[in-house]
């Protein structure tokens, strides 16, 4: 099979690309990236030269592209995970979130749909339901309650791919997955943010109190819930994929400078975030009980090799540390904005 993932160079997405490689060796995986700031090739450096890995530098935007792409390699499914994905960018500049996330999405469907891609897998996130309280979990049944311009724009992403399954009849199925984590995620997010200003004994900013719940998955177990979904998942369906390891923000920062041997007293507590949701949590009953599918992955075992991953993975991250680099994202940003 020749399959299209989207968005193959950044965090899941290559984790994704590496997964399918070794556990379908026959497929054909064409990887679609635009190469943003937490797109980076460096995360595929060990596909080079791979005859069954085919990288292209592109916008899931330029319809042209798309269309030329899926009859070229005559794509038979597409993974869609580019996005435009750190919360805390989409409160300063919205706009760019509804341009990839939205209308990136609509026309990748509608390219899939006249291409008659026969497969297209929506991954989405947890963050569509909004906010829980101390109790209970996200079903499928959730009401979409999202609270940032980021979940808003993936809602409405998630919609309108169910939409293209119900008038189109193209074979959609949406996942939505709590907090990944796990080898080449980009530091602005928790874990690897916390880990590497920890390494330079750099304050760690957590917000508010540091009591907002996440539930965490190890990206090797989010990879083979999605290879289950693409292969056996029902079209037109739902399904949740989480870890069941709920941890406080204010804990898990703990267990890392516990791992790292670095002092507490690096936690410095910060101003929260506007509309900051308050606890997430997904049950996973519905894709256990069709698919199989359970992670693997202790989330002790899983912090371990982590942390262990970015403690022996200096080089890759710490361009990110200097000045230069900030300066160039950040310009990059403006400029894709249109400021």
């Amino acid at each position: 099979m020749n399959v299209l993932v989207t968005g193959g160079c950044g965090f899941i997405g290559s984790n994704l690309v590496r997964h399918l490689r070794a556990q379908r060796p026959q497929w054909t995986v064409v990887d679609l990236d635009l190469l943003t700031y937490a797109g980076n090739l460096e995360n595929l450096a060990d596909l080079e030269g791979d005859p069954r890995h085919v990288f292209v530098r592109g916008d899931i935007g330029d319809r042209t592209l798309v269309e030329s792409l899926l009859e070229q390699h005559r794509i038979e499914a597409v993974l869609h995970l580019a996005a435009e994905s750190h919360v805390d960018r989409s409160i300063l500049g919205p706009e760019l979130f509804v341009r990839t996330n939205v209308l990136g999405t609509q026309i990748l469907l509608e390219a899939c749909y006249r291409r008659k891609v026969r497969r297209f897998v929506m991954v989405s996130t947890d963050e569509v339901y909004g906010s829980l309280g101390p109790t209970g979990a996200f079903t499928e049944r959730s009401p979409l309650q999202p609270s940032s311009p980021y979940s808003a724009s993936k809602a409405a992403a998630d919609l309108l791919a169910l939409a293209f399954h119900h008038t189109f009849g193209l074979e959609v199925v949406v996942t939505r997955c709590s907090n990944n984590y796990g080898p080449y995620q980009f530091p602005e997010k928790l874990i690897p943010l916390m880990v590497v200003n920890a390494l330079h004994d750099e304050p760690l900013p957590l917000y508010g109190d540091g009591g907002n719940v996440r539930d965490w998955l190890h990206v090797e177990d989010h990879c083979e819930a999605l290879l289950a979904v693409l292969e056996r998942g029902r079209a037109g369906e739902v399904y949740n994929v989480g870890g069941g390891t709920e941890q406080r923000n204010i804990d898990l920062v703990k267990l890392l400078l516990a791992a790292l041997g670095k002092p507490e007293s690096l936690i410095r507590f910060v101003q929260d975030r506007p509309g900051h949701d308050r606890r997430y949590a997904i049950d996973p009953t519905k894709v256990r009980a069709e698919l199989g599918w359970t992670p693997r992955r202790t989330f002790p075992q899983g912090l371990e090799a982590t942390v262990r991953w970015y403690v022996e993975h200096p080089d890759w991250w710490k361009h990110v540390k200097s000045g230069a680099y900030r300066q160039y994202y950040e310009t990059q940003y403006r400029k894709r904005l249109g400021s």
